[in-house]
């Protein structure tokens, strides 16, 4: 009973300014050409991306959307989240203003409402790059339909046959919801439908502990909600090294944040079977051997994804694909070797950066019979909690459960001026070298602007610049950045060998 996902947005100022760019009311799609270098279906990060890189090259090109442009990223993920996040953080931060030495006459009073219309205002303000208006300027065909495959050469839209050489399946992913007793009694929030609240549920639970299931629960609880967060395995974030994580579970716990872990046996009442006059929904689990049960005003299920694989016709095209989406291979090319896929659809990693990475491959590969390779991304990601937490390549956890040699490199932001400056001391950041080397495997960052610092790490090790270069590296003071070459700093001390230091005591101690 989730609210469904394929109704119109709703009617506030900001949405409707957001669907008069992603799906116009009177549009109508164009007459189809006789052939198209290239067929995109989906109008996601991927799907855009390529569209508007094959246009930009002088390709003839249809993009076909069945819901609203710009996909989950602009219309209820990335975009709206943050834009709660933000005002999430400004909250928490006006209620820390004593620690600052600053007194306010009372404490924050959070308008919901406003803030939701704040966030509907923003995502409509950043869709004009993905509007149906600035494609249709790059000379791309939309079309706002289902498309499918009638065979391995053409796609239909609206009995439209569009006949391609090369296409592109962008189609994402959507959110599913666990097999939990009880949940399909109630109308649960998930990802798509929880950005059309206007009122503050007073009593939030979030089922999922990963990057979204965080992200919106801590945000909640920032925002006035009393949140309670359930997660099946024995802690949050569990991608990341423990510790890291730990950091983010003792931030969300200060926020009076109730976070249940290594839930068993969840159970979900109606309305109607909740305690007399308390109202709500009931909910019972047990954790670590001991039951449990409470209520909430609103359930958001932040627990499992599934792609878009329905409605495409892909057996028809000869098209492969199972549970976790389309298969492809290294060049990102299905077993149709005229189509190719891109994004969360294909993909692991169900980033909008790393859609927008392999969309940039598939262009390469399918116009111009390049050779890249998906298994050559070097993908960073972040959780933008407080403090966030950002990885990129091999982490400890994995690192050890492979058996590596590393060698382990860590200066905690306390040792930062300008994080205890900030009053946002908490956290670290930790670096795997190759044993021996200064060749860096892996970068975990846990703290403030995490997702910002990941950047100059990715950066070296793209191009296979050592922790050493770090220690050479000029960063304004105070800067949270200098924490890199202080690890720099601390990789160079390594290299100091007993023999060296016996050398400099002798050197120095003969003057």
């Amino acid at each position: 009973m989730s609210q469904n996902p394929e109704k119109r947005l709703s009617a506030t100022e900001g949405d409707s300014l957001l669907e008069s760019q992603v799906r116009p009311p009177q549009w109508e799609d164009p007459k189809p050409s006789d052939r198209y270098h290239l067929v995109v279906i989906g109008g996601g990060p991927a799907g855009l991306v390529a569209a508007a890189a094959a246009a930009g090259l002088g390709a003839k090109v249809a993009l076909v959307e069945r819901k609203f442009l710009g996909g989950d990223c602009l219309n209820t993920g990335c975009v709206p989240s943050k834009a709660l996040i933000s005002a999430a953080r400004t909250v928490a931060l006006v209620r820390r203003t004593r620690e600052f030495g600053v007194r306010l006459p009372e404490d924050p009073v959070v308008d919901f409402a406003a803030v939701m219309e704040r966030m509907r205002q923003l995502r409509a303000r950043l869709s004009v790059h993905d509007s149906a208006h600035r494609f249709r300027e790059l000379g791309v065909d939309v079309f706002f339909g289902q498309g499918r495959f009638l065979n391995g050469r053409q796609v239909e839209v609206n009995g439209a046959k569009l006949t391609f050489r090369r296409a592109v399946i962008a189609t994402g992913s959507r959110a599913v919801a666990p097999a939990i007793p009880g949940l399909d009694s109630i109308d649960y929030l998930n990802h798509e439908s929880l950005f059309s609240l206007t009122q503050l549920p007073r009593r939030l639970a979030v089922i999922g502990g990963g990057p979204i299931g965080c992200e919106m629960a801590q945000a909640f609880q920032q925002l006035g909600s009393q949140v309670t967060l359930l997660e099946s395995a024995p802690g949050i974030l569990t991608r990341e090294d423990r510790d890291a994580a730990g950091v983010v579970q003792s931030a969300m716990e200060r926020d009076g944040m109730r976070v249940r872990c290594d839930v068993r046996e969840l159970a979900i009442a109606t309305q109607q079977d909740a305690p007399a006059g308390g109202g709500g929904v009931l909910i019972r689990g047990v954790s670590q051997s001991q039951s449990w049960e409470g209520v909430a005003d609103r359930v958001l299920v932040a627990a499992g994804r599934a792609a878009n694989v329905d409605g495409l016709g892909l057996e028809s095209a000869g098209v492969a694909y199972g549970s976790k989406g389309i298969q492809v291979n290294d060049r990102l090319q299905t077993t149709n070797p005229r189509i190719y896929a891109a994004g969360d659809v294909c993909s692991a990693f169900a980033f909008t950066h790393a859609a927008d990475a392999m969309a940039r491959i598939v262009i390469q590969n399918a116009l111009f019979w390049g050779r890249k390779r998906a298994s050559t991304l070097l993908i960073p990601w972040c959780t933008y909690t407080t403090p966030e937490l950002a990885q990129v390549g091999l982490s400890q956890t994995l690192a050890e459960s492979q058996g590596m040699c590393v060698d382990v490199y860590q200066e905690h932001f306390a040792a930062c001026d300008r994080a205890v400056l900030d009053g946002e001391d908490a956290g670290f950041v930790r670096v795997l070298c190759r044993r021996g080397t200064d060749q860096i495997l892996g970068v975990t960052i846990v703290g403030a602007n995490a997702g910002d610092l990941i950047g100059e790490a990715s950066l070296a090790m793209k191009y296979r610049l050592g922790l050493a270069k770090f220690s050479g590296a000029i960063h304004p003071y105070p800067t949270r950045a200098d924490i890199l070459r202080k690890l720099g700093d601390q990789y160079q001390r390594t290299k100091l060998k007993p023999w060296v230091k016996s050398l400099l005591r002798w050197r120095f101690g003969s003057r």
